[in-house]
């Protein structure tokens, strides 16, 4: 159940998501120790460019904070996971984080784990999300969440991190505008993952400044590289009609496989 764990972080923060207002989209303070082999490379993507949408669009998120409790129930060979995130209701205040505790929190919800994940900070600067009915809240401690998706996991045998990637489904573009600076992750195929969220659950000093160097940090699989570029045009994650391919890395940042190359 660790390794499931461990598993459903990494999509749990990357499933992510806006609403009508501004809801959105991952705290163990345990390591994942990096992959020793590289993962069998991912298919090249073949999603045509994005379409234009009317759908509601949240706006201005690179940089905001936000924190995620998700609830585990195992599920046969794996577990599924109901996410909950502060996006778009509060910035996950630092003290009142730090006040939540996660086997109460199972213990209230009636589940065997609870998860805290965070606290976490957006590379994107825009997300539009397909409507999917009422939206539900709940509190934990003193945060208000918006419930964002629920996440399984199929087999244990999946549940290898990091740079192993994951399906989400979550009906969302994800938009990084024009002029904003992007890191990719690179699989041996070809495969371009964006990091859409940053971390400090590794490190706790980690800064948005700090993420264009992150590649002589990182402990990249075999034929992997981290690069990091700034835009001459959008560049947009479009998953409203297929699930996300979503993984992290060392330091719990979370990326998205690119749909529009």
């Amino acid at each position: 159940m660790r390794r499931v764990v461990a598993l459903l972080i990494a999509v749990g923060l990357s499933g992510c998501s806006g609403s009508d207002a501004a809801d959105a989209p991952t705290t163990s303070p345990a390591t994942t120790a990096p992959a020793t082999t590289a993962p069998a490379p991912t298919a090249a993507p073949t999603t045509a460019a994005p379409t234009t949408s009317t759908l509601p669009s949240v706006e201005g998120m690179r940089g905001e904070r936000y924190c995620e409790v998700l609830l585990l129930t195992p599920d046969g060979e794996g577990a599924t996971a109901t996410v909950f995130s502060s996006y778009g209701l509060n910035d996950c205040p630092p003290e009142q984080w730090t006040s939540l505790d996660a086997t109460a929190i199972a213990a209230e919800n009636e589940v065997p784990i609870a998860f805290l994940n965070g606290p976490r900070y957006w590379t994107i600067d825009a997300v539009q999300k397909q409507p999917s009915g009422d939206r539900v809240q709940q509190t934990f401690g003193p945060i208000l969440m918006n419930q964002l998706a629920t996440v399984k996991v199929a087999s244990r045998a999946d549940a290898v991190l990091p740079y192993v990637a994951s399906a989400v489904s979550r009906s969302t573009i994800f938009t990084f505008d024009a002029g904003s600076e992007v890191y990719e992750l690179t699989d041996p195929a070809g495969v371009k993952y964006v990091m859409q969220s940053w971390s400090q659950q590794v490190d706790p000093t980690l800064t948005e400044a700090d993420l264009a160097g992150l590649g002589s940090r990182l402990t990249l699989p075999t034929g992997w590289t981290f690069t990091s570029r700034t835009l001459t045009e959008p560049l947009q994650v479009v998953t409203l009609d297929e699930p996300a391919r979503v993984l992290q890395d060392d330091f719990r940042n979370s990326y998205s496989m690119e749909t529009d190359g």
